[in-house]
């Protein structure tokens, strides 16, 4: 797509949104069904483009990893757009009665949203649901990696919206810079931290606020009064959804010394009970291309040759290449073996870039203050997870450590709870949706204060005398 056509993209939102600032209830709830129905009769074909995009990514895991999270956020902002709508009603203080007060909530105009790879119907409709809710026009960029699912996107929601109200812009990396400098009301970015810096740069040239939705090394803290058999089946289950190809994926282990044995155990046994096999598992993602499967296993091999003891979780080792081995056919599936890495240290490439993969270093610790203070240098990370029974340890970990969101005895479920802000801190990003936190971000809330025709503030106009004095006299003593 050329700028021109872009541009004309972005004229026809902009005006339309202009010319209806204030979007009836009843065409947001409209255009949220319309979202349903193409979900509810084309879920299946967007389904088939992720898999031919991946080459190995099963439909199902698309149903519960996209399709089922936008169902649940369709039917939660459903339920309760009517209340979230509505103009709030703010209590007036004494010196300002009787006058009265509301916060009008207010549609921004429009929204770019540019969505990543890893969940591509899921990141790239998500927030565009919570903007039209929000009463909003919605333009979606996304990503070239996944070019089945993009032109399926185009395609269905030219079928269901008007180009004003949602339309779709493919293209590579060049396009997705210009749609950036497109002066958005507001722009949604997911992606890396890296790719976000530049967003952000490239939108404040327009006072375009943004909501970045980054990633970073979000860590699993182990307590020694954690059930090990329970905790590494969910770190598993965290670690492997989609191939490890998730923003808020466990990417390291901080386990107690003198457990990494057990954990090996418990993590192996939990594989295995999730991923029988590996190779031609349609469960088990592959990695999305041959440049990513190349820069993991580069990883691998940095960290074997720097003496990490990697080893590998496959229940069935032989019928996959070494994970660390070099990439000899971009053509093939690309599915990489789950790995543990032990011994890894900082200088190591897996221990400073988001792994975005199968790979999971562990890293042992002394003490909870040795592990809190590991966190605590380095950026904050998008997600943080903590397993144990020790209510007052727990307690001290959410205390001293700031991220994005954390589950407890779990991994990724904070992600699922509709009425939770999602969002990252930091380097992990900024701003939050989901919910009414999310409907909040796409809105402009407006200040109105309604005057009464017995106000009294006359009496603090000037010229200021002797009963000003005594006015604020009886203030300051009332404050």
């Amino acid at each position: 797509m050329n700028s021109v056509d872009l541009q004309a993209l972005f004229d026809a939102q902009y005006q339309a949104s202009r010319a209806q600032v204030n979007v009836p209830l009843l065409v947001r709830r409209e255009r949220l069904l319309r979202m349903r129905k193409l979900l509810d009769e084309h879920s299946g074909t967007l389904a088939a483009a992720v898999e031919a995009d991946f080459g190995v990514r099963s439909q199902r895991l698309t149903e519960v990893a996209d399709m089922f999270v936008l169902r649940t956020l369709l039917s939660h902002t459903l339920k309760h757009l009517n209340r979230w709508s509505r103009p709030q009603k703010v209590r007036t203080p004494l010196y300002l009665q009787p006058a009265s007060a509301m916060i009008q909530r207010q549609p921004l105009g429009v929204v770019g949203v540019i969505a990543p790879w890893n969940y591509p119907v899921q990141l790239a409709l998500a927030p565009a649901i919570t903007a039209l809710a929000a009463g909003n026009r919605v333009m979606i960029k996304p990503s070239e990696l996944t070019p089945h699912t993009s032109a399926q996107l185009g395609l269905l929601l030219a079928q269901f919206f008007a180009p004003d109200e949602v339309c779709v812009v493919q293209g590579d990396a060049a396009v997705a810079q210009a749609f950036s400098a497109l002066p958005f009301d507001h722009l949604v970015f997911t992606g890396s931290t890296a790719v976000g810096r530049k967003v952000a740069q490239v939108a404040a040239a327009n006072l375009t606020p943004t909501t970045l939705e980054l990633g970073g090394k979000s860590p699993c803290i182990i307590d020694t009064s954690c059930d090990l058999q329970d905790a590494a089946l969910k770190i598993a289950h965290g670690k492997l959804l989609n191939a490890g190809q998730t923003c808020i994926a466990p990417d390291y282990v901080l386990l107690p010394r003198g457990s990494e044995a057990a954990f090996a155990d418990a993590y192996r046994a939990a594989v295995a009970r999730l991923f029988p096999s590996i190779a031609g598992n349609q469960d088990y993602a592959s990695i999305i291309s041959p440049r990513h499967l190349a820069r993991l296993r580069t990883m691998l091999q940095q960290a074997q040759t720097q003496g990490a003891d990697v080893q590998n979780m496959d229940p069935a080792p032989g019928a996959m290449p070494d994970p660390a081995a070099a990439v000899q056919d971009g053509g093939t599936s690309r599915q990489m073996a789950p790995v543990l890495v032990f011994g890894a240290t900082s200088g190591m490439q897996l221990m400073q870039e988001e792994i975005f993969g199968p790979i999971l270093p562990v890293v042992s610790y002394e003490r909870l203050d040795d592990a809190i203070a590991h966190i605590n240098a380095g950026p904050r990370p998008l997600a943080l997870y903590w397993f144990g029974a020790n209510g007052s340890v727990r307690d001290d970990v959410l205390a001293r450590t700031v991220s994005g969101g954390v589950s407890v005895n779990d991994t990724l479920m904070h992600i699922a709870h509709d009425n939770l802000p999602f969002g990252g801190v930091g380097d992990s990003g900024w701003g939050a949706y989901h919910g009414e936190s999310g409907y909040l971000r796409f809105c402009h809330q407006k200040s109105v204060l309604v005057q009464s025709r017995w106000a009294m503030g006359s009496l603090f106009y000037p010229p200021y005398g002797q009963r000003f004095d005594q006015v604020m006299g009886l203030l300051r003593r009332w404050l």
